[in-house]
């Protein structure tokens, strides 16, 4: 029950975050194309190196599906934490882009815009779409409503991997700012000066 408690708190902060991305999910393709690319055709590759990248290349920080999910720390990570991302990744594809983008979101104080949101849960409202279609195409056993049921499923289906894709661009981009890669670097604290006495 805590955990749960924690998580919602999470959410709730995470509305108040002031911050945003460094590009939003409408400009991730022009922002790195070549990425964008790397991310659609090898989906959970680029999850898994997002990850590792996000916990700084330091994998005994890593728990399953970034501590957001109720199976988080109870999957042996601590043992061999490559083999569980690797299983995430393939066998949670979702779960781990979002739980990298949360990872992100927290450690930054990143906020969702509103055209984001909107993208996500049109993302969802079509595969919800598509399943109910499916299960009255099994019903009805109709040819016609099961090409559309298949059609609509395929659009639902590339329209979440584009999407995922985007997603991974975003925390691709926001990390690489975060490491200096692009752009000016954020302030730092100047150096100590030490103060010598003439004469």
């Amino acid at each position: 029950m805590a955990g749960r408690q924690d998580n919602l708190e999470k959410m709730q902060l995470r509305q108040n975050y002031r911050n945003l991305w460094h590009t939003d999910l409408l400009h991730t393709l022009e922002a790195d194309t070549p990425y964008f690319c790397f991310a659609l055709w090898c989906a959970p590759c680029a999850s898994y190196l997002l990850r590792k990248r996000a916990l700084y290349d330091d994998m005994s920080r890593y728990v399953c599906c970034a501590g957001y999910m109720p199976c988080s720390g109870r999957c042996g990570e601590s043992q061999c934490p490559e083999v569980c991302l690797a299983t995430e990744v393939f066998c949670c594809f979702g779960t781990s882009v979002a739980s990298t983008r949360f990872l992100l979101q927290d450690e930054f104080n990143i906020q969702t815009t509103q055209c984001d949101n909107c993208i996500i849960g049109f993302v969802f409202c079509l595969q919800q779409l598509a399943c109910i279609f499916s299960i009255v195409a099994m019903v009805v056993r109709s040819h016609g409503i099961s090409e559309a049921s298949q059609t609509l499923s395929f659009g639902a289906d590339f329209v979440y991997w584009t999407v995922c894709a985007c997603m991974q661009t975003q925390h691709k981009v926001e990390m690489d700012k975060r490491d200096g890669k692009f752009g000016p670097q954020p302030m730092a604290v100047p150096p100590v000066q030490q103060m010598a006495r003439i004469g």
